[in-house]
């Protein structure tokens, strides 16, 4: 019997518009696919698919590079224009994996107000837009800024990350606070990564640490931590102060719509058996050296995947949910299926009462450099809906499905009769293997994150 569906998601697009700093260089994933140069043309392209609307970039750090740079806006309203043209509603992104422009960077004590001046100069020049995410994952950046040291500042240290996430989502208060005055009814909404990390037993400590920490973005936002919050020693311990608390329990700017950016590696697993894990799996805390892999290469006792996290927010904060990113870099048959299984995901949610409005294609371009999580120029392409390795953008067989859903929404693709990868058992890679044994001895804090 054919599957009916009683609600159904909307599709969203995006394109990978990382603009993030490694030393004094600015690494631009639309100068890598040249977008600037077929503004209307890849919307067009987009626009054939039939989404409903779109992260597009309106980046800081490349708009006003300095304080006195005269912002050439001749760029962004080629786009909008070409957005408004198509139906497509934007969703402005001001700053995406950024680190800040010279003058104010992510650790900078004025990051926050130069972003929000930024932010009411955007919407003078657009009052038309509604909806607004003014730093892109905060947590995930501020991590590989300040506590992995991958992007600038470079730093290793827990203050560090909790002064750059801090002043990222203050950041984002003073951004909405601004654009507001100008257009009352725009509306935030506030992408994190949907992470989750499982381990063996001896490493329960530092899984629910980071389980907490997750939660850090959108509980800041929506003024829930206080001196008995969780993580409060910790932050506290690591440089919060008391006007940083005051400051959030006084201006409380919950997300209108909670963004979560899902991939096949937002799930971590920590294991202190390093024997079974090639090196560059190898991290650890100050007290143990462990291994830190994808969850889906390891046969977790725990219900674990998409449908487990998105729960898990909702009943956290039961604020209208969208998936802001869906990707996997592998084949087009699991392409497709990984993008049919979270719609179907997304459906079931819905149908059980989870306000969940859409879920979102994206780096419809392909992106450029996340197998070295983007710490140098260049790097590795994989394609998203369209393909990119001739030099101009192909649609692949994800963009013809994601098109004839829009237009067939309860279309079942043949390939979704099978499983994808990351359900067949040739995806334990870690169950039988033994490397060199290294001593277990103490380590450094650090992570052996992945996108």
């Amino acid at each position: 019997m054919e599957k009916k569906f009683s609600k159904l998601p909307e599709i969203w697009g995006g394109i990978e518009c990382s603009y993030n700093r490694v030393g004094d260089n600015f690494f631009d994933q639309l100068q890598y696919n040249n977008h600037y140069q077929r503004i209307e043309s890849d919307i067009a392209l987009f626009s054939e698919l039939g989404i409903q609307s779109m992260r597009y970039p309106i980046i800081w750090e490349r708009l006003k590079p300095r304080m006195d740079s005269t912002i050439d806006w001749t760029f962004t309203d080629r786009a909008l224009k070409a957005l408004k043209s198509s139906n497509i509603k934007p969703i402005a992104g001001l700053v995406h994996h950024g680190s800040g422009p010279l003058y104010a960077d992510i650790l900078h004590p004025e990051f926050p107000n130069r972003l929000a001046e930024f932010a009411r100069q955007v919407a003078l020049r657009y009052p038309w837009i509604e909806y607004y995410t003014p730093v892109n994952e905060p947590l995930t950046t501020a991590r590989f800024c300040c506590l992995y040291g991958f992007w600038f500042p470079h730093q290793k240290d827990d203050k560090s990350f909790v002064r750059a996430l801090l002043n990222e989502l203050k950041g984002v208060v003073l951004s909405m606070k601004a654009i507001r005055e100008v257009n009352p009814h725009a509306k935030l909404i506030q992408t994190e990564d949907l992470a989750k990390v499982y381990s063996t037993p001896l490493l329960r400590y530092q899984a629910d640490f980071e389980n907490q920490r997750r939660w850090l973005t959108y509980d800041l936002l929506c003024g829930k931590v206080n001196k008995h919050h969780t993580m409060a020693n910790y932050l506290m311990a690591n440089g919060m102060s008391e006007g940083d608390f005051v400051f959030f329990q006084e201006n409380h700017c919950p997300p209108d719509i909670i963004g979560l950016d899902y991939y096949a590696t937002s799930e971590r697993y920590l294991d202190e058996n390093i024997s079974k894990y090639p090196p560059e799996k190898l991290g650890g805390n100050n007290k143990l050296r462990y291994a830190d892999v994808e969850a889906v290469r390891i046969r977790l006792s725990e219900t674990s995947g998409p449908k487990v996290l998105i729960s898990e927010v909702w009943e956290r904060y039961h604020i209208p949910l969208v998936l802001t990113e869906v990707h996997i870099n592998c084949d087009e048959d699991n392409k497709i299926r990984w993008f049919g299984q979270i719609r179907n995901t997304c459906i079931e949610l819905i149908n059980k009462g989870v306000d969940l409005r859409a879920l979102t294609t994206w780096a419809m371009l392909g992106s450029y450099g996340w197998n070295r999580l983007l710490t140098n120029d260049g790097g590795d392409y994989e394609a998203g809906a369209f393909d990119m390795s001739s030099g101009t953008p192909s649609p692949t067989p994800l963009a013809e499905y994601i098109s004839r859903l829009s237009e067939e929404p309860e279309y079942v693709h043949s390939v979704m009769s099978e499983p994808g990868w990351w359900q067949e058992e040739y995806r334990l890679l870690f169950e039988n293997e033994v490397w060199q044994e290294t001593p277990n001895e103490p380590a450094l804090k650090e992570d052996c994150a992945e996108r």
